[in-house]
């Protein structure tokens, strides 16, 4: 079954959200959501608002056909996936999966990998968080108040930093005005309500002009859920069997507190304590537009707290370095744990038209961040994260000319960060520090029609400061990528990638020493680490062929250096051990999607939409890398008749069995959802009505990518009610 099924995947195209079709300009509507027009006159997104013209916000190019893995979410499929991570509201795509270690963090996972191989950015920027340094820690992104969501694989990610392996994820919004609305005030909106979290939420932007030159913007958002219901145990078969096995244990040492203690936790059903969420977020913009030249300013602010689910039987413990606390550890691993994060953001966004020139314009992207994350044990403060940071980059855009019998566009560039980072307190496991980045970056594309070439190249030196060890390390990595593309059929694609790329170990991997709880790891970092560097290939098909639209991707990785994290077999603060090594590892992997008709009549449509992925990630030792996601396939088909959009879907997960030493096997499962939107004015999508039902069979799920996986299971039966609308 397996065989068969990654066979299918690497020669019928199944999977991928969108085929990219790029372009260096704004959508063309109004709303940025890049919708088709029908011949009735409706505005009709093709295929849940992604299997249309892609617009990619990679400046210069007019196909970038080197972004063979780039997807785009917006209009509809946005708010079908609407959910508080921007790791969850991904995970549908193929190729991507959410590290789902509570409701209230989720991170992104690309092609198998997280944490510091992924970059989360809000327009172009990094989030400037401590999102990359634990699990635990919630990205700060708002995808409420968000217009798009790309990821962007492979070489493209070259725009963005090197340090980014995986790939990178843009979160898109409004906040700087992109253009003068031609309207006297334009409003976008989402609401929704369900049943397994009780959620209540809502988001709002408004955008206005004031006279011919400028336009402002204001949005806020609010999200709050209870504890989730789970279908049965929250303990997996395995941990339910362990802890069971410890109550019969203690209870025949004549300790009966702590046996039914052991036993409750097992016993642990229906609703998954302490996963509440609570968000909240207001932003503000205002920009100038002076004919293709534009200045703005955005400032916003964003605050969440949720809750942290223990391991049963052992809560989120933590532990001193000191044995004799050990009646302490008890007692702190019994109080619940919450985060509670605030974040304050300035950006800066400029475009200065150059004219007729090789250079048709320099644009700049900054942004500010003063960020705090505090855990809380109980009502007591644990441990406090700080983050400030400033990154930005400059961008010349070059005209599209006539070279070599082609036609040559682009863009190069610089860009600089600066992140303070501190940590305080019992789970301050990493030491205090500054890192810094400078890069220079190009990507050039040469048209010559049904041929096109694609050249990038990206210089970095990074610089990670940590005081109070007295370590002090310099990196300087260099990142090429080439890219070869072929028109077959019409707008149908053939290409070809290749890639060096070579990322700079992060602070956590050179410097961390102590418990890391969230992993349930006593983490060790390593200041020798070296550059960790890939030999990278990707082939693709791209395009439509009549009403068939298909994109499909094989990729293989060869690192050198590969960094991850090991048991020693050691124990410490009552911790299994755990250190940061090198070694070469192989990756490889394949993802696609197919759309196509199934019935098309004057007053009705029935379209299919195929979907899958496989990653298999090895270490030279024949080990696995850990939390790689197995292989899975989903297919939907969808109805379309007057006002309504009836979409019914299956996602089936693998067993996830080629595990790292110490990582257990994930049980596979499949989720039914179904969806109804109702569009109620003729000729006008501006308003949504959606009513959903989700895991319609109430399985139980667990992510392979998750620490928490075993005590954390994917919600069951979900009702959900939401409203888009753009007006």
């Amino acid at each position: 079954m397996k065989i068969a099924a990654i066979a299918l995947l690497a020669s019928a195209a199944m999977p991928i959200s969108a085929y990219a079709q790029t372009s260096s300009t704004q959508p063309d509507s109004e709303d940025g959501e890049g919708e088709s027009v029908t011949e009735e006159g409706r505005s009709e997104p093709a295929l849940d608002d992604l299997h249309s013209v892609i617009v990619v916000t990679a400046a210069g190019m007019d196909r970038l056909d080197m972004i063979a893995g780039t997807s785009v979410i917006t209009g509809m499929e946005l708010q079908r996936e609407s959910n508080g991570q921007v790791g969850e509201v991904l995970a549908s795509l193929p190729g991507v999966t959410a590290s789902g270690f509570a409701p209230g963090a989720s991170r992104p996972v690309l092609r198998g990998f997280g944490g510091e191989r992924v970059r989360v950015l809000t327009d172009g920027i990094g989030s400037l968080d401590a999102s990359g340094a634990s699990a635990d820690h919630a990205v700060v992104a708002d995808p409420l108040i968000a217009d798009r969501i790309e990821v962007l694989r492979g070489p493209a990610v070259l725009l963005y930093g090197s340090q980014a392996i995986g790939g990178a994820v843009n979160v898109i919004t409004k906040r700087i005005p992109p253009r003068i609305p031609d309207e006297p005030i334009h409003i976008d909106a989402l609401a929704g309500f369900d049943s397994a979290s009780n959620l209540r939420e809502g988001g709002i932007s408004l955008d206005a002009p004031i006279g011919r030159y400028f336009a402002v913007h204001f949005d806020g958002s609010y999200r709050n859920t209870d504890d989730i219901e789970i279908p049965g145990f929250a303990a997996s078969p395995s941990l339910r069997a362990d802890l069971l096995a410890d109550a019969t244990e203690e209870e025949e040492e004549g300790h009966l507190d702590e046996a039914e203690e052991l036993r409750e936790a097992a016993d642990i059903r229906d609703v998954l304590p302490n996963s509440y969420t609570e968000t909240y977020s207001l932003g503000t913009g205002i920009a100038l537009h002076s004919g293709s030249s534009n200045l703005g300013v955005s400032f916003d602010y964003f605050d969440t707290s949720y809750g942290v689910p223990g391991l049963p039987g052992g809560g989120h413990a933590h532990h001193h370095e000191d044995d004799d606390h050990d009646d302490d550890v008890e007692e702190e691993g019994e109080v619940p744990v919450s985060i509670g994060m605030k974040r304050y953001r300035v950006d800066l966004r400029g475009t200065l038209d150059l004219g007729t020139g090789f250079f048709d314009e320099v644009q700049t992207r900054w942004g500010w961040s003063d960020y705090t994350h505090t855990e809380f044990e109980g009502d007591e403060i644990g441990t406090v994260f700080d983050v400030q940071g400033v990154e930005g980059r400059v961008e010349l855009v070059q005209s599209r000319r006539s070279f070599a019998g082609g036609m040559l566009s682009g863009a190069l560039g610089a860009q600089y960060s600066h992140v303070d980072f501190e940590a305080t307190g019992e789970e301050a496991f990493i030491p205090p520090n500054v890192t810094e980045t400078f890069s220079l970056f190009t990507l050039q594309e040469l048209d010559f029609d049904r041929f096109e070439l694609e050249l990038g190249g990206r210089f970095e030196t990074t610089s990670i400061e940590a005081e109070v060890m007295g370590q002090d390390r310099s990196f300087d990595t260099f990142s090429a990528a080439a890219g070869a593309s072929y028109a077959l059929i019409g707008n149908f694609r053939a290409g070809l990638n290749l890639s060096r790329t070579q990322r700079a170990p992060s602070a956590q991997e050179l410097f961390a020493s102590g418990p890391h709880i969230a992993t349930q790891q006593f983490e060790l970092g390593d200041p020798d680490l070296n550059v960790e560097s890939s030999w990278g290939s990707e082939a693709y098909l791209r395009g439509e062929i009549g009403e068939v639209k298909i994109n499909a991707s094989i990729y293989r990785n060869w690192f050198d250096d590969f960094i991850y994290l090991s048991a020693t077999g050691d124990e410490e603060d009552g911790l299994p051990v755990y250190a940061f090594r090198q070694q070469d590892a192989d990756q490889w992997g394949v993802e696609g999607q197919i759309t196509f008709p199934v019935w098309e009549g004057d007053d009705f449509s029935l379209l299919g939409d195929l979907r899958g992925d496989y990653t298999r990630a090895e270490l030279s030792d024949d080990n696995a890398v850990p939390r790689i996601p197995p292989l899975s396939l989903s297919g939907a088909l969808e109805a379309r008749w007057a006002h309504f959009d009836l979409r019914g879907e299956v996602e089936w997960h693998d067993d996830h069995t080629f595990t790292a030493p110490s990582e257990t096997a994930t049980d596979g499962f499949t989720f039914v959802n179904m969806s109804l939107a109702w569009h109620p004015f003729e000729g006008d999508d501006n308003l949504t009505f959606m009513a959903q039902v989700d895991n319609v069979f109430d399985t139980e799920g667990r992510r392979a990518s998750s620490f928490t996986k075993d005590f954390v299971p994917l919600a069951g039966r979900n009702f959900r009610l939401s409203a888009r609308a753009s007006f």
